[in-house]
């Protein structure tokens, strides 16, 4: 039995030391100059004009959420889709639910109007 918690804790140690080490190599191996030339503000190779610290109005990120929900149901249904044939039917049935809950999820958004460009 203590057996399987000692795999258990190797992997564990492995996946923390997967995420701390190239976190730690980029530290170590970066440079650590610093001149007022690097901490100016980059903007496609140009020098900025203008403010260069503006704010976005809160549409712009529900335009952004609602393509990402949609580019990931779009993601989830594909292999769906393909294996449709071969699928039992409670695939079918969670796959029906998380439709509609899609469909739920855009009437909400559409009644609360955040779908109209300004």
């Amino acid at each position: 039995m203590s057996d399987q918690y000692g795999f258990v804790v190797i992997f564990f140690l492995l996946t923390a030391a997967f995420a701390v080490a190239p976190v730690a190599l980029a530290w170590i191996l970066s440079p650590k100059k610093s001149s007022s030339r690097k901490r100016e503000t980059y903007e496609s190779g140009l020098r900025t004009f203008g403010k260069t610290w503006i704010e976005f109005k809160p549409q712009y990120y529900l335009y952004a959420l609602a393509y990402v929900v949609f580019g990931v149901e779009a993601v989830l249904l594909l292999p769906w889709a393909v294996a449709y044939a071969f699928l039992p039917f409670y695939a079918v049935a969670e796959a029906t639910l998380f439709l509609l809950l899609l469909g739920f999820g855009l009437v909400y958004v559409w009644k609360k109007g955040w779908l109209h460009w300004m």
